[in-house]
């Protein structure tokens, strides 16, 4: 009988400690992939700034 109350103490005990691991290894690959993204949208960001500057420099050109 005690072995038994034992046994599901550990296997909560034990059930509890993986979900939590999965749960933290669910975190890390979320953090990479939005860390991926904004890379992706730091990228898109510098393109679109070095546009801005061509333009602004071939409007000026035009004005003198």
């Amino acid at each position: 009988m005690a072995f038994d109350k034992l046994n599901v103490i550990l296997a909560v005990i034990l059930g509890t400690l993986a979900a939590i691991v999965y749960s933290l290894r669910v975190l890390v690959l979320m953090d990479r992939r939005i860390a991926r993204i904004e890379s992706h949208i730091e990228r898109a960001v510098a393109r679109v700034m070095k546009e801005e500057v061509k333009i602004k420099k071939a409007l000026t050109r035009k004005k003198k």
